[in-house]
């Protein structure tokens, strides 16, 4: 099942709805549909169902009117299987960042009570002033990602999944508790690794700051020369006070 509802809708008649066979892991509130859409999707899921869905970001941390709630119930359920961050001015609709849901009824074997958290926020290109878009290259990146990990022990020869500091993180349930039940991506990929130049600490110093003695001296050249420009202009250079 894909889907990509009208996320954080507020009129949505929820006060009509409250004792809805659907609402199995906590009434969603009548302001907010997200969690609502959530779990109407998997209430329509067979037993080996998934499903893939965007909403706002704020699904993944809110914990507004029982939101919160709601969502620890999915992840003690074992049901939330993926979480993407994307980047931001992705629509023409809204420049607003949002994020990926994937859920299933039925993790593989090795993958249960994991979550694979992928941070794709620094992915894309802008192709104007205020549209970004994701590159061939980023989608197969994200794609590869979640099957590499969902598959790599079942299928022989296929893709091998590693955590990636800063962009993925196999994560137990017991690490997504001590987060307060958050889906952030962000919380659990880290920062991305700097790699080592193997270039001594003492050499680096004299180095950078011999070229920023060069950075200063072609600054004063710079400075003469236009200083004697203006002077030819008939403007004469000021004497500091």
């Amino acid at each position: 099942m894909l889907a990509n509802p009208p996320f954080n809708d507020s009129d949505w008649g929820g006060d009509k709805l409250q004792d809805d066979v659907r609402w199995a892991y906590g009434s969603p509130p009548k302001g907010n549909a997200n969690f609502a859409w959530v779990q109407h999707f998997i209430h329509h899921l067979s037993p080996n169902g998934r499903a893939g869905f965007v909403l706002a970001n704020g699904s993944m941390s809110s914990n507004q009117s029982g939101e919160g709630e709601i969502r620890k119930n999915l992840i003690e359920a074992d049901l939330v299987e993926c979480m993407v961050a994307l980047p931001g001015q992705l629509f023409y609709s809204t420049q607003i960042p949002v994020c990926l849901w994937f859920v299933t009824r039925k993790k593989p074997l090795h993958r249960g009570r994991q979550t694979l958290f992928i941070d794709a926020r620094q992915l894309g290109q802008m192709i104007d002033r205020v549209h970004r878009e994701l590159t061939d290259e980023d989608m197969a990146r994200i794609a590869g990602t979640f099957h590499a990990w969902r598959t790599a022990k079942v299928k022989k020869g296929g893709a091998k999944y590693e955590d990636v500091p800063g962009f993925c993180k196999s994560a137990a349930t017991e690490e997504i508790v001590e987060h307060g039940h958050v889906l952030t991506p962000g919380r659990y990929v880290g920062a991305a690794e700097v790699e080592d130049d193997d270039e001594p600490f003492g050499e680096k110093m004299q180095r950078l700051v011999g070229d920023l003695n060069e950075q200063f001296k072609e600054s004063r050249k710079l400075e003469k020369a236009i200083k004697s420009n203006l002077e030819g202009l008939g403007f004469p250079r000021e004497e500091p006070a």
